[in-house]
C-alpha cells in the first residue's frame, strides 16, 4: 500500500499532546464541536430538531446482454427500480446539557425513520444512529462516549442536511460507507431482470453510516491570527451502528485540521480547512466456503447449476481493514471548494449482491489472487466546487470523483463520474437540489464486454431531484 503500511498508529503520539499544550479555546464552530457538544454557557436542557429529504432519481444504464441490471444501474436501497421516489431520510433527535446536576456534560441522541440503507436491509422502521454523552471537564480533552459519526472523511463527518449534494462520490459510497459481512457465509447473487425475482441485495445488516460506538477524545484550539487547530482520537468497536461488538476487535480513528477562519458560525462557517485522517481495525467475518466438493456449498466459483444455499460450514477468519486521507476545503463570500484523496486496503466492497467481498474466479477463497476484495486495495478522490449566486436564491455546484476499486488487480474498476448541481434554497430550512450525474465503469484490464465489463458497461447518466427540510424547538 502506498502509505498505509508503515502508519498503524497512524499520528504521533508526541503530535497530539503538542496540540493539547495550546490552552485557548475558539468559539467558532467546527463538526467536532458541532457534533459533540453545546454551546458554552447554554442552559437547554433538551432542544428537539430533525430534518426530512424526500428525493426522485432516475437511471439511464443499459442491462447486460442477457437483460440483467447490477447494482450501479438501479436505485438503493431497494435495487429493484431506475426510477423511483423515497422519503430516503426522516430524523428526528433531541441533544442538550444536563441541567441541572452538570452543565458541561453535553448528550446527543438521534433516530432514523427514513428508507435509506441503515433501515431497509433489516426491515427496520426505525433505528438509532447517535446516542452519546460529552464531558466538557478537562481543558484541550473533551471525551465523547456512545454511538456517534466518527472523525473522517468530510463527505462523512459533515451533517447530511447540509451536503451540497444528494448522492455521495463513488469512493466516499464504495470504500468509505462500510457494509458489514454477514454473520454466516452467503453466496453472492447474480444480476437481475426487472421487476427482480429475488433480493439484490445480499448483505443482511444495515450500514455503518459513519459511524461507530466507542469513546473519542477531542478538542478544538485557538492558536492565533483567526487560525483553529483541531484533533480527535477515537477507540471504536468496528461494528457501525450496532451497540455491541461481534469480536474483541477494536478501531483506532484519528483526526486532524488546521483552519483558517473567515467568519461566520455554524454548518457553513466560512474558512480555508486543511485536514487529515486515518482509521484502522480488524474485521471477522466468514467470507470463504471450505470446498465447493462440499454438498452443503453452492456459489458461483463452484461453477454453474448451484442453488445458492447457504453453507452449514463457518469459517469465520480475521481481515485488517485500513482507511485514510488528506483533503482541503475553501468557503468564502459564497464560493467553495474542496478536495479529497483517500487510500483503503482490505476489505474492499464490491457491490451489495457481492456478500462475499471478491468478484470474478475464486469468489470467497481467501488467498485468491483475483478480485478478493478482503485483501484488496482501493484509491480515489473528488474535486468539487460551487458558487452561491449574488443577491439571488440560487447555487450552482459541480463534482468530479474517481474510485479505482481492487486498485492495481486484475478485475480494477475505474468509476468516473462528473456531477452538475442546482441548489435552490426556499429559506435557510428549506432547499431543493438538482444534481446531474455522468457516470462511467470500466474494468481496465478488460475489452468492452470482456469479463467484468460484461456487467460494468453501459453504466450511464442518473438524474436525481431532492428536498430537504430542516426544523428545530
Amino acid at each position: 500500500m502506498k502509505f498505509l503500511n508503515n502508519y498503524k498508529c497512524k499520528w504521533s503520539v508526541s503530535f497530539l499532546t503538542a496540540l493539547l499544550m495550546f490552552s485557548t479555546n475558539s468559539h467558532a464552530a467546527n463538526w467536532l464541536q458541532l457534533q459533540g457538544t453545546e454551546p458554552e454557557g447554554a442552559e437547554q436542557l433538551g432542544k428537539v430538531w430533525g430534518f426530512v429529504q424526500v428525493q426522485y432519481q432516475e437511471d439511464s444504464s443499459d442491462p447486460n446482454g442477457a437483460g440483467a441490471y447490477i447494482p450501479p444501474k438501479l436505485i438503493g436501497p431497494n435495487l429493484d427500480t431506475q426510477s423511483t421516489f423515497n422519503v430516503n431520510r426522516a430524523r428526528i433527535g433531541v441533544r442538550g446539557v444536563a441541567m441541572p446536576l452538570d452543565q458541561k456534560i453535553n448528550y446527543f441522541v438521534l433516530l432514523e425513520m427514513g428508507n435509506n440503507g441503515i433501515t431497509e436491509p433489516e426491515g427496520s422502521f426505525a433505528k438509532a444512529t447517535d446516542a452519546s454523552v460529552t464531558f466538557n471537564h478537562l481543558k484541550g480533552a473533551r471525551f465523547r462516549v456512545g454511538l456517534f459519526k466518527f472523525p473522517g472523511s468530510e463527505e462523512g463527518l459533515q451533517a447530511i442536511h447540509v451536503f451540497d449534494y444528494i448522492n455521495f462520490t463513488w469512493v466516499t459510497q464504495q470504500m468509505l460507507l462500510e457494509r458489514f459481512a454477514n454473520r454466516q457465509y452467503t453466496p453472492n447473487n447474480a444480476p437481475a431482470t426487472l421487476p427482480p425475482e429475488y433480493r439484490l441485495n445480499a448483505f443482511t445488516r444495515g450500514v455503518g453510516a459513519f459511524r461507530d460506538v466507542g469513546v473519542q477524545m477531542f478538542d478544538w484550539f485557538d492558536v492565533g491570527n483567526d487560525w483553529e487547530l483541531s484533533y480527535a482520537l477515537m477507540f471504536g468497536n468496528g461494528n457501525g451502528l450496532n451497540f455491541t461488538d461481534n469480536d474483541d476487535n477494536k478501531d483506532l480513528y484519528t483526526y486532524v485540521s488546521a483552519e483558517k477562519i473567515f467568519g461566520g458560525s455554524g454548518p457553513r462557517r466560512q474558512g480555508l480547512k486543511f485536514f487529515a485522517w486515518a482509521q484502522s481495525g480488524t474485521r471477522t467475518a466468514d467470507l470463504s466456503a471450505d470446498s465447493c466438493a462440499n454438498p452443503a456449498l453452492t456459489f458461483p466459483a463452484c461453477g454453474a447449476g448451484g442453488s445458492g444455499r447457504i453453507s452449514t460450514i463457518h469459517n469465520p477468519q480475521e481481515y485488517d481493514r485500513d482507511r485514510m486521507g488528506i483533503g482541503v476545503k475553501y468557503l468564502r463570500n459564497g464560493i467553495r471548494a474542496s478536495a479529497e484523496y483517500m487510500e483503503g486496503e482490505g476489505m474492499i466492497w464490491q457491490a451489495p449482491h457481492n456478500s462475499t467481498f471478491a468478484i470474478g474466479p475464486g469468489q470467497g477463497i481467501p488467498g485468491a489472487p483475483a478480485g478478493n476484495g478482503a485483501f484488496a486495495e482501493g484509491t480515489g478522490y473528488y474535486v468539487e466546487g460551487g458558487w452561491r449566486i449574488p443577491k439571488s436564491k440560487w447555487e450552482l455546484d459541480l463534482r468530479y470523483d474517481v474510485y479505482n476499486r481492487l486498485d492495481g488487480n486484475l478485475f480494477e474498476i475505474e468509476f468516473k463520474r462528473t456531477t452538475l448541481g442546482v441548489q435552490y434554497f426556499f429559506n435557510p430550512r428549506v432547499r431543493l437540489a438538482i444534481n446531474y450525474e455522468a457516470r462511467s465503469g470500466e474494468a481496465i484490464n478488460f475489452g468492452p464486454g470482456a469479463g467484468p465489463n460484461g456487467n460494468v458497461d453501459g453504466i450511464d447518466d442518473r438524474i436525481a431531484l431532492q428536498v430537504t427540510g430542516i426544523w428545530s424547538q
